[in-house]
């Protein structure tokens, strides 16, 4: 061979290994950035050529999310959302480019893609049929879900409900106002679909794509005095409900010129039992035996909830958090839930269902079972204890504490009938000279409990002078009596 043909051979042995250099990293580093690159129209229409799985509550029998088939040769199916606002928060969107909610977390069931699904892909290849992904059935209680939000939303108001099942952990309902509808979020059209998101992604002062039950945490206010009470009576197991406590009108807060007073100045008698105390939510017990246990004894107790532990049930929760510990001062203020003392909805239902459960928090998922196209069942979620918080006998003080709050004090308005309720209110100051958050946790039947809530009804959006008592009760009794069919 001459000295030109071999110069040619060397530069085509080159060109060569460029490309297939060129082609591996295509193929292997670069793929998934091509695959979802905006401008890559083929991926566009492979994403709607999916019999995308339904999304159902109630064992299969309401649809929350399916697919529709169009005919079309580009986008081949439609996502639907039947049941819209009410559901909108946990199911979420299937858009053109994302996807939130259920749609999001369980995506690879939904599409076909996940490792459990590898047989009926090949089936589907061989057949040639659409590609179809698997079903999703969610915990829900659809009927309290929509009594949940029509209370919230009929009334302008901005706030969040969870309901569990204290025994289980099962997310029974998760309402989250104000609230939007995914359909114009699901069409096969990027510009229509970014209009719409951005359009909602605007109105900073309502947020509606904003999980208000999960995504965000508030100060929890008088609930909070429900994990101060365990607290104390974990500390001294010779305490119980009739345990006398300091109940001044004010309380002085060392290190300051300041003093805490109750709930508009009301007096608390000076002394009072706990069981008193609670009832009728005074502050300056509950801040004055949090000061006397110290901070590292509230802490324990609060973890043992599960405040500040990493929550997915699949959608990621914001952890809650009591604060650092500043001083006694500051911990007199957490200790009734004001300060840097921030919970989510879910964590307050999560404390009442773990007195519901006789001292044992479950853990919270929404996911009920996964079954296959073919309806044969993949996977189902078997309940999982997370922890005691307290023992069976504070949880039975407790739940007589939360009883007396409904019968006898602020929590009048969750009262059933023929059936025995436990609650307790809450109003959280926000900054000095705004509305307060209106809060108010419960379970029932309290002799067998099958349904714990918390309400969540945020500063200014029920009036300038709201109480959980008023206006989060009322929603918890509605949201009660639908879960238990009455």
């Amino acid at each position: 061979m001459n000295s030109p043909l071999k110069r040619v051979a060397v530069a085509c042995f080159l060109m060569f290994g460029l490309l297939m250099a060129n082609v591996t990293y295509l193929g292997a580093v670069k793929a998934e950035d091509l695959r979802t690159d905006s401008r890559n129209v083929r991926s566009f229409y492979a994403r709607y050529s999916v019999d995308r799985g339904w999304i159902t509550s109630d064992n299969g029998k309401v649809v929350l999310a399916k697919s529709v088939d169009t005919g079309d040769t580009k986008f081949r199916f439609d996502r639907k959302y039947p049941e819209g606002k009410a559901f909108a928060h946990v199911v979420g969107y299937f858009a053109p480019e994302s996807s939130s909610g259920i749609e999001g977390a369980e995506g690879r069931y939904l599409d076909g893609s996940h490792p459990d699904l590898v047989v009926r892909r090949a089936i589907d290849l061989i057949s040639g049929k659409p590609h179809k992904g698997a079903n999703v059935d969610l915990t829900l209680n659809a009927k309290a879900q929509k009594v949940a939000y029509k209370d919230l939303a009929n009334t302008g108001k901005r706030g969040a409900v969870v309901a569990l099942d204290p025994k289980t952990g099962a997310v029974l309902t998760m309402v989250s106002v104000p609230s939007y509808d995914p359909n114009p979020l699901a069409v096969a059209n990027k510009d229509s679909v970014n209009k719409a998101y951005n359009k909602l992604d605007a109105d900073k002062t309502n947020k509606p794509l904003l999980n208000r039950a999960i995504g965000l945490t508030y100060a929890p206010g008088s609930t909070f005095k429900t994990v101060t009470s365990a607290a104390f009576l974990m500390d001294d197991r010779s305490r119980d409900v009739n345990t006398m406590v300091n109940a001044p009108d004010a309380l002085p807060l060392p290190g300051t010129n300041i003093s805490l007073p109750n709930y508009h100045g009301e007096s608390c008698g000076g002394r009072a039992t706990l069981l008193a105390a609670y009832t009728i939510s005074c502050n300056t017990p509950f801040a004055d035996v949090a000061m006397e246990m110290g901070y590292d004894k509230l802490k324990e107790q609060a973890e043992k909830f599960g405040i500040g532990t990493p929550l997915s049930i699949p959608l990621s929760v914001t952890k809650s958090d009591i604060g650092k510990d500043d001083g006694k001062a500051a911990l007199a203020m957490t200790a009734i839930g004001q300060r840097d003392n921030q919970m989510t909805p879910l964590q307050m239902a999560m404390v009442a269902a773990g007195i519901a459960n006789r001292g044992t928090v479950m853990k919270p998922y929404l996911v009920n079972k996964i079954t296959g196209p073919d309806g044969g069942e993949i996977d189902t979620t078997s309940p999982e204890e997370m922890s005691e918080a307290v023992t069976p006998e504070v949880a039975a003080q407790l739940t007589t504490m939360m009883i007396n709050v409904v019968r006898n004090g602020t929590g009048r308005a969750a009262a059933l009938p023929n059936t025995t309720v436990a609650g307790k209110t809450g109003t959280a100051e926000t900054a000095p000279g705004k509305p307060s958050h209106a809060w108010f946790i419960s379970f029932a039947p309290a002799e067998d409990p099958k349904v714990a809530v918390a309400v969540f009804v945020e500063s200014g959006s029920a009036g300038n002078d709201a109480t959980g008592g008023a206006i989060a009760a009322p929603i918890a009794h509605d949201v009660m009596q639908a879960v238990l069919g009455q």
